[in-house]
């Protein structure tokens, strides 16, 4: 009788854990400091607070009535994986691929922090390999196409691809003009080798007193897309999570309210959106 209860409290413990794991993630961002000892790996901050504020000044405050609030460094996470793939017929290439976990886009290169445009909408709507081969196809050709082009393009049967592309148009990643399907994205960038341009290094921080933004997808998510996106030759070694420094400078304006604005701590530059961050 008394195994049984031990038995029932270790079932309701490890269930109330694996919730607080799933839903709290507070309780998950403890146990992951915990573990890592209560560190993390972030890019080196580059540029000051005060450094961008001075350099932007003209830019950011119109006159005098505009003035500077105190700045905040927040540390934005992300997925950094070790992978192969295929460059060419008969060439392998291998690298790291760095996704963020609040955008959910890929990071080209990390000197201008140039990012591709159109896998957040993937990742939030779950696009399958088969459906990315669509979505490709139609990347390759400048975001639209005929149905014939495709049809031949994929060497598929019309049943079988008239399922597909219902798929995406319920999922509102195409929509269909006439016999034209093009990608209902504007400025898509998807066609990108799975390979990021790192240029910078790394560096241990502890988590104490740092303000780390919470995780929009998970790295199950980012790893299934990826593989979906980059075709059955693309592997992943390794992940590891990392972070970006960026400043939230907000300004107050003439009228007593507040504008948010966000700056890369790598690079001093300007986000040309705001990581999914609020404003």
């Amino acid at each position: 009788m008394r195994s049984v209860t031990l038995l029932m409290v270790a079932l309701i413990v490890g269930l109330g854990a694996f919730w607080s794991w799933v839903y709290l993630p507070g309780f998950r961002s403890k146990v992951e400091d915990y573990l890592s000892g209560g560190t993390f790996q972030t890019f080196e901050v580059r540029y000051s607070a005060e450094a961008i504020m001075e350099a932007h000044r003209k830019e950011l405050l119109k006159d005098t009535d505009h003035v500077y609030l105190e700045p905040k460094l927040k540390f934005v996470p992300y997925l950094l994986m070790e992978v192969k793939y295929n460059r060419t017929h008969d060439k392998t290439g291998e690298g790291m691929v760095l996704w963020g976990m609040v955008d959910a886009e890929m990071v080209i290169n990390t000197n201008s922090w140039e990012t591709t445009h159109g896998f957040s909408d993937c990742i939030g709507s779950n696009a399958s390999k088969q459906e990315f081969k669509i979505i490709n196809a139609l990347a390759a050709r400048g975001g639209s196409w005929d149905r014939d082009g495709l049809s031949k393009y994929l060497n598929l049967e019309n049943h079988i691809l008239d399922g597909w592309i219902d798929g995406l148009r319920n999922k509102s990643l195409i929509v269909q003009n006439g016999n034209q399907y093009r990608l209902h994205l504007q400025n898509p960038k998807l066609q990108v080798m799975p390979e990021t341009r790192l240029d910078q290094w790394l560096v241990i921080k502890s988590t104490k007193h740092a303000e780390r933004v919470k995780r929009r997808y998970r790295p199950s998510q980012i790893e299934a897309t990826a593989k979906a996106a980059f075709g059955n030759d693309f592997a992943i070694r390794k992940t590891n999570e990392v972070f970006l420094p960026i400043y939230s400078i907000p300004i107050q304006n003439a009228d007593g309210s507040v504008t948010n604005t966000y700056w890369n701590a790598l690079n001093g530059k300007r986000l040309s959106h705001p990581l999914g961050l609020p404003e």
